[in-house]
């Protein structure tokens, strides 16, 4: 009698879920796997970012050791270091991921940098709702233009010989004033001339734009582009190039350490 109860207590057990249990189990679930990605991510940026960067791991820890040596030794005079310690400890591993993220954003900008489509590959690394075009206008020799669509309205963004590329930009924004109406175009040049926006400062640079319309507008002007002839991506569209990290997650996580530095 007691073996068969047993068996049924076993059985209830390993019963599936439902209802809102499930729910719960479903979303432990993704949380873990998302938390596994995330750590996966930083993992392999810090390999790829070390072949570039050889002293990445040395400053790190002398980053990690100056930081909790800081917290630590006024505790051994002034309060219980046995209480200090986590603290110093959480803090040191807080600053070097920082410096980690810095770095690691100068390698990738470092690899990048004067390659085709290197603008493309910020502006797709950028957070928040854009809507990024790689490649709609552009020319043989990989000159081109990225068109945005976010809060500020559109922006057509040239990279490559500036005489073309100005050419490329007025004949996109040309083509966006049918549709636009009150929407600002604004058009930028990616370059270290003046009057150009340098590669490493164009994510900084667009997320400055003012906010000129709604997202219900972006919606529309979503829209509106879909049903706009000829504006797809050009023929000759040039490739993104990957920089150091996966794609993206160069950008994730300097924005990370970014968003801790308060910006």
């Amino acid at each position: 009698m007691a073996k068969g109860s047993s068996t049924e207590s076993s059985s209830r057990r390993k019963a599936p879920l439902t209802g809102r249990a499930a729910k719960r189990e479903a979303k432990a679930a993704r949380k873990a796997a998302k938390g596994q990605g995330k750590i996966k991510t930083i993992i392999q940026g810090y390999k790829m970012t070390k072949e570039r960067d050889p002293k990445l791991p040395w400053v790190m820890i002398l980053v990690f050791v100056v930081t909790v040596t800081v917290v630590v030794v006024p505790s051994i005079l002034f309060f219980n270091i046995w209480v200090m310690l986590p603290f110093a400890l959480l803090l040191g591993v807080l600053v070097a991921l920082i410096i980690f993220g810095r770095r690691a954003q100068k390698a990738a900008f470092g690899q990048v940098e004067g390659q085709p489509g290197a603008a493309a590959w910020v502006l797709e690394g950028m957070r928040g709702q854009w809507e990024v075009e790689a490649g709609v206008a552009g020319t043989t020799s990989m000159d081109a233009v990225h068109r945005v669509l976010g809060r500020p309205g559109f922006l057509l963004i040239g990279e490559g010989v500036p005489h073309r590329v100005k050419h490329l930009l007025a004949q996109e924004k040309k083509k966006l004033a049918r549709i636009a109406g009150d929407v600002p175009i604004y058009d930028i040049v990616v370059g270290d001339s003046e009057g150009q926006v340098p590669l490493k400062k164009l994510s900084t640079h667009v997320m400055k734009l003012p906010r000129n319309i709604t997202a219900g507008e972006v919606n529309t002007m979503k829209r509106k582009l879909a049903a706009l002839g000829g504006s797809g991506p050009s023929k000759n569209k040039m490739p993104i190039p990957q920089g150091p990290l996966p794609k993206g997650a160069a950008m994730t996580v300097s924005q990370r350490a970014i968003r801790r530095r308060g910006g």
